[in-house]
């Protein structure tokens, strides 16, 4: 057996062991709210010209840019293989620290909280 088939094998049973355990522990409490094809919070028969707070969207997009983070990151392990790893390093670097100065200065600012 070689290693691809034993990782699709693994990858395989574990997917169907965890599936199995959590039809098998999820708690099955069904309520009117739950049961309502609305359960977002919303009142379904109100108006649905509601306005959103702009700290959804700050928020919205805070989450694409550190998605973004994992996308640019993901190479990573294969560009250590290069001729100079220490480019690729300082790239990395430059990367998370501005990544990570922004969400000081977001969190500094009142940008990451959600009620005033």
């Amino acid at each position: 057996m070689n290693m691809i088939t034993f990782l699709i094998a693994l990858s395989a049973t574990l997917s169907i062991a965890l599936t199995a355990l959590n039809f098998w522990l999820a708690q099955m409490t069904p309520d009117a709210e739950k049961l309502s094809p609305y359960e977002c919070g919303f009142d379904p028969l109100g108006s649905a010209r509601l306005p959103f707070s702009i700290r959804f969207f700050l928020v919205a997009i805070l989450f694409l840019l550190f998605d973004l983070e994992i996308a640019l990151l993901l190479p990573l392990p294969w560009a250590t293989q290069l001729q100079s790893p220490t480019t690729t390093l300082a790239w990395t670097s430059t990367i998370l620290i501005l990544l990570t100065l922004g969400l000081v200065y977001e969190w500094t600012q009142g940008g990451l909280e959600w009620a005033e």
